[in-house]
């Protein structure tokens, strides 16, 4: 995948897990586009590591994929934050 579907991808993924994830949240928009690319390249490698499968093209899987990613990373976030 290039570049921009990474993005692409990471804005549905973070999206996504705002949606999963309701609250309060620092950072706003930026840090919830920054989490889902985050989220999606975690998940991809998550995802390839397990044997889900690797992160190869724009589909169900890698939005499912990366939003996974992205709730573990705001999971993340938010305990940090906290």
């Amino acid at each position: 995948m290039g570049w921009i579907a990474w993005i692409v991808v990471g804005l549905i993924a973070g999206a996504l897990a705002k949606m999963v994830m309701p609250g309060r949240d620092p950072g706003g928009i930026i840090v919830t586009i920054a989490i889902g690319i985050a989220g999606a390249l975690v998940g991809g490698f998550v995802g390839r590591e397990l044997g889900i499968g690797a992160v190869t093209g724009f589909n169900l899987v890698t939005v499912l994929t990366a939003t996974g990613g992205a709730v573990l990373l705001l999971a993340i976030f938010r305990a940090i934050n906290r």
